[in-house]
């Protein structure tokens, strides 16, 4: 009851606005100490905490980790998102909705370039909200678009997400094998789980500009095409070289990144370390790379790295204590006692996820949940790189889900006044509902996930 009771406070106290590390670790050591006068916890749980501090300070696959951010705010502070915007916009003028379709594009390009859904919906907001406004859209349909957008770095490779993912379903995974009497137990990497993702993501892009287009025939008001910045046929030439130039830097880019990986040829270690650097050189060609700004980029990196290790450390001895109080074997025994076996644990899980998300940010869900709830349906036999997809997806969702998603908060922090809260609610909705149904077919279909792992390492 003591594990279940500390659980509940660390989300009462972080919705009173405490910092997430303090609180994890604060209220653990907090029902250490009551659980040590009170003869009821093991002091000797806590002994452990250094070994783990240092196992994570020498752990190599979350060196990515600062290394990814890195590259993502250099792409940021560099423009080329504004670039993108501004061209396929241009692209895509006379469609109805091509404004929408182009953002929803450079939503997934950013997504692949930076990873961090904060710093996506953010730019997006300031670049095309007003843009997309001034064009006659809807506010509920503009909106929607630059959130649903904007979280794909939740999903599409490199991921942040999906690197502290991969660390933590590989520990998880391990530890279901041992129980099980493997003591030779495979494994799971970022990798795997980078692949994994490429088919769901791109699914996901095709569903958001299919719904854009479909939106564009039944409500033509809604999302009005831009006749003046359309491509005319005698300056189509131009303007594809236009568009090439523009979308040739950042592709390379991914391509260096995610090809290294899916090749073979380098950890995603090292492919983040290719593509911080290629950020940078990205940067210093585009004369967007001054000693003023390699400052900032480097305090913004270690700013947001020094966050997501401080929360993985607080998370740490938050698990150490959770497991000395034995909540781990409570929610092993709710998890097997659920009506519908496997399938009846694992929506259960997804619901839990799904409401954490509404007040929990994905580093601490990733960090306190899953620890606790993998290696019980890893043992079920779950596919480790099926669950840490469905995992992403589910709280990409939650963070689109009205009224509480942080995407939603991003926005609603940079659009104009007179653009109302209800219609950013409203224009979410339908985003929602299809990353549902993709959660449906990749628990219908898990073969949407497996099998280009599968393919690429056979």
């Amino acid at each position: 009851m003591l594990a279940l009771l500390m659980f509940a406070a660390v989300v009462g106290v972080l919705l009173l606005g405490f910092p997430v590390a303090f609180t994890l670790a604060g209220t653990a050591l907090s029902f250490a100490l009551i659980g040590v006068a009170a003869d009821i916890f093991d002091p000797t749980f806590l002994n452990t905490m250094p070994s783990r501090i240092f196992g994570i300070m020498n752990n190599g696959m979350l060196v990515a980790v600062p290394l990814f951010v890195l590259m993502g705010v250099t792409l940021e502070r560099a423009r080329i998102a504004e670039d993108l915007l501004e061209t396929l916009g241009l692209l895509f003028g006379r469609l109805r909705g091509g404004l929408g379709i182009a953002v929803t594009l450079v939503g997934m390009l950013l997504a692949a370039s930076t990873g961090i859904v904060g710093a996506t919906v953010v730019t997006m907001g300031l670049l095309s909200l007003p843009t997309m406004l001034k064009r006659g859209y809807d506010p509920a349909i503009a909106t929607g678009i630059i959130c649903a957008s904007g979280t794909l770095g939740q999903i599409i490779p490199p991921s942040i997400i999906l690197v502290l993912l991969g660390d933590v379903l590989s520990s998880a995974y391990q530890q279901a094998q041992l129980k099980q009497g493997i003591f030779s137990p495979e494994t799971v990497s970022v990798g795997d789980l980078f692949i994994g993702a490429i088919i769901p993501g791109l699914l996901l892009v095709g569903l958001y500009i299919i719904y854009l287009i479909v939106v564009g025939m039944l409500r033509p008001s809604t999302m009005p095409g831009n006749h003046e910045a359309a491509v005319h046929d005698h300056d189509a030439g131009p303007m594809l070289l236009r568009v090439f130039y523009v979308l040739l830097p950042p592709m390379l880019l991914i391509l260096a990144v995610l090809g290294s990986i899916l090749a073979g040829l380098a950890t995603p270690t090292e492919a983040a370390a290719v593509g911080a650097v290629g950020a940078l050189f990205l940067a210093a060609i585009r004369g967007e790379l001054s000693t003023r700004k390699v400052t900032d980029i480097g305090r913004t990196t270690a700013r947001i790295s020094s966050m997501v290790f401080m929360i993985l450390i607080g998370a740490s001895v938050f698990s150490l204590v959770f497991r000395g109080y034995g909540g781990d074997d409570v929610v092993r025994d709710f998890l097997l006692t659920m009506p519908g076996g496997v399938a009846g644990a694992v929506i259960t899980v997804m619901l839990v996820m799904f409401l954490l998300g509404f007040v929990l940010d994905f580093i601490e869900i990733t960090f306190v949940v899953v620890p606790i709830v993998g290696p019980v349906l890893l043992g079920m036999g779950l596919d480790p790189v099926w669950l840490g997809i469905m995992i992403a997806i589910n709280l990409q969702t939650s963070f689109l889900t009205p009224p509480f998603g942080f995407a939603l908060f991003y926005l609603r922090g940079v659009a104009p006044d007179d653009v109302a809260t209800s219609a950013i609610y409203r224009g979410v909705i339908p985003f929602v509902a299809l990353q549902i149904f993709v959660l449906i077919l990749l628990a219908i279909w898990p073969e949407l996930v497996t099998w280009l792992p599968d393919k690429v390492y056979q």
